[in-house]
């Protein structure tokens, strides 16, 4: 069924309202995964049907209590939000490398975290977007979600590859101080790959976008009925917040972080 609203004398298309029967067949897809992956002998298949439960679950749960979140506007229900989403984040970040992280790493992590993805989120609401009140949860929590899931991929591929590169290149960097350098400068080659690494995928979704491949924030304005023109514009802002958020957080992060491989004589721990 296609919702239609009269506006001004003009009728809007609205967006096709999906039963939940409707919703069940896209289920299909899951079982030719589970299909594929059991005829290449790929043991998968409880990680596909725990994920796909998991998901289901988190989305309804999310859309009820959105749902509350929106008809009644809060601002310290929205900071409760984001404060929720920024700390499950860092844990996601830290499950990934559970046992390969220091102490003083993990505190830059969340850290960065807060600090890049926080000020991207401020910037963006009040000067781009100018949200009156500027809690409005219609506007604040999606887009900091975005925001912070980019920023916590983003994040995680800098944390790798930093581990990578302080571990294959030690011998390199020891050599560096030995010649008087300073952890800065030993680190340099090493802070630069991973920022390459770690920022490479937002670059390279931004390069597809609109040919290659419609965004999620823009065609879910399109398929409600908003026109393509202000779905582009709010789809640049965002990615532009994106890599920005993005950006801020790995910066801070190996600025920050390669420090704490060495100790206060400036050795490698």
């Amino acid at each position: 069924m296609v919702n239609v609203v009269a506006t001004g004398g003009v009728m809007v298309t609205g967006i096709i309202d999906l039963p939940v029967f409707q919703v069940a067949l896209a289920y299909f897809f899951v079982l030719i995964v589970l299909i594929i992956v059991r005829f290449l002998g790929i043991k998968r298949e409880k990680e596909i049907i725990i994920s796909s439960v998991r998901m289901t679950l988190q989305l309804i749960l999310t859309g009820y209590v959105l749902v509350y979140v929106f008809n009644n506007p809060n601002p310290m229900i929205t900071l409760g939000i984001i404060i929720l989403m920024e700390a499950f984040a860092v844990h996601t970040v830290f499950s990934k490398f559970r046992g390969k992280l220091s102490k003083p790493l993990k505190r830059v992590i969340a850290l960065s975290m807060s600090i890049g993805t926080l000020s991207c989120l401020v910037y963006f609401l009040v000067i781009i977007v100018r949200i009156s009140p500027w809690y409005e949860p219609q506007y604040f929590v999606p887009i900091a979600g975005m925001l912070i899931g980019n920023s916590m991929t983003g994040i995680s591929l800098g944390v790798k590859s930093l581990l990578e590169g302080m571990n294959t290149q030690r011998a390199l960097v020891e050599e560096a101080l030995i010649l008087g350098a300073t952890p800065q400068a030993a680190t340099k080659s090493i802070i630069n790959s991973t920022f390459d690494a770690a920022i490479m995928p937002t670059i390279n979704s931004m390069v597809g976008m609109g040919i290659v491949f419609l965004p999620g924030m823009m065609t879910g304005q399109i398929l409600s009925g908003t026109a393509p023109t202000t779905a582009i514009a709010y789809q640049l802002a965002i990615m532009l917040g994106i890599l920005g958020a993005v950006a801020l957080t790995i910066i801070l992060m190996l600025q920050l972080g390669y420090r704490t491989f060495f100790n206060k004589e400036e050795q490698l721990r």
